[in-house]
């Protein structure tokens, strides 16, 4: 198998699995319990909570609260901060933001008549600044925008984006989902309000997942309970699984240097391939402001299903969009928000890990040629 879907999911890698063990085993206790088989795993939350803590810049591991994965952290942010700001009635997003993103919009929108700007892209995918800076009111609560696009790889100004909306006084949250472990990322040097993380796409288990909460930024919780999480997220531990996702975070810190140099080149060589050995083809998204994995390409006159469905049966994993949404009859909304009116139906993303080695990318290349001579295209 060669999989190309990391945008989507990755595997669990070894050193996470080897951690979790023990807590899937024999130390199986309660961290909330007072005797010490229990209470003893709080120690293994927190130094994982220090390792997140540690990937994504914060000043402290207490602004780090563990939910059960990105969409959790997607709509407890933008709770919070709601919830914080009642007088306060406008939300602003954009039009290709993740579906846990736009589905709490639009049932905030429908079921609690807030009003909610989506904020539109240009053909590559970016985001005017200008456009987001027309659209704030004295009455915006919070903007949620992500750092790193899902399907395409563009990467919004968020350095611009966070301290605009610091001068105006707006909440900012942003979903670094598919930017953790990718790129850079240092909230310690940004005016972020709340930073959405998840632990599957670095190599932890699915379930898990993690939201930054700068220390200043006002929180009420999403889920009410017990104690847990100093009382902002209510539920007994899942220990294993944050354990892993400690583990995974402390990894990606220490592949970070490497990611780009080792994963774009082959990105690149795939896209190049594509582009220029076969006829009808066309790159979504910005040429180089997007992240060093993920390439999305049209084939024009090739519906993405069918190409995926040969790919898939010659052992290549890829997509056409969010697995979010691979249920959707719909065609990706990213791409129809970016070229309205286009094929939006004969896009295929491919996204890279570190693993991959360069002899299967020409693999790939004959595979799409084959496979797109069998659908009828040009080879």
């Amino acid at each position: 198998m060669i999989y190309l879907d990391h945008n989507a999911t990755t595997p669990v890698l070894p050193e996470v699995r080897d951690a979790m063990l023990p807590y899937l085993g024999e130390e199986w206790g309660n961290p909330s319990s007072s005797y010490r088989f229990g209470s003893q795993l709080k120690s293994k939350i927190e130094i994982a909570r220090e390792q997140v803590a540690v990937l994504i810049g914060s000043k402290s591991p207490r602004e780090i609260l563990f939910t059960s994965g990105g969409t959790e952290s997607n709509n407890t942010a933008i709770h919070a901060a709601i919830m914080s700001r009642p007088d306060k009635r406008h939300l602003i997003t954009s039009q290709v933001e993740h579906s846990s993103v736009l589905t709490y919009c639009r049932y905030l929108e429908t079921h609690h008549s807030y009003r909610i700007t989506y904020l539109t892209v240009d053909h590559e995918g970016l985001l005017s600044m200008a456009d987001l800076e027309a659209a704030l009111t004295d009455d915006t609560a919070v903007v949620s925008l992500m750092w790193a696009n899902n399907e395409t790889g563009a990467l919004f100004p968020v350095e611009q984006v966070s301290h605009l909306c610091q001068s105006k006084g707006v909440l900012f949250h942003c979903d670094a989902v598919q930017a953790a472990g990718k790129l850079p990322v240092e909230v310690r040097s940004l005016p972020i309000d709340y930073l959405s993380l998840t632990g599957h796409k670095i190599g932890a288990p699915k379930g898990i997942g993690a939201l930054y909460v700068q220390r200043k930024a006002p929180f009420v919780p999403f889920l009410h309970g017990g104690h847990q999480e100093r009382a902002r997220r209510g539920g007994t531990e899942n220990v294993a699984s944050i354990v892993g996702f400690g583990t995974a975070a402390a990894l990606a810190t220490k592949k970070l240097p490497r990611f780009e140099t080792t994963v774009r080149p082959l990105r690149d060589a795939l896209e190049q391939g594509i582009l220029a050995s076969i006829p009808h083809t066309e790159l979504n998204g910005h040429p180089s402001q997007r992240l060093a994995n993920t390439t999305n390409i049209t084939f024009h006159g090739i519906e993405s299903e069918a190409l995926l469905l040969l790919l898939d049966q010659a052992g290549i994993c890829a997509s056409s969009g969010s697995a979010c949404l691979a249920d959707s009859p719909d065609p990706s909304h990213v791409i129809a928000a970016m070229k309205p009116g286009s094929a939006a139906r004969q896009c295929v993303r491919f996204s890279l890990g570190i693993s991959l080695e360069k002899v299967a990318i020409a693999e790939v290349l004959s595979e799409l040629k084959s496979a797109i001579q069998t659908l009828g295209g040009q080879p």
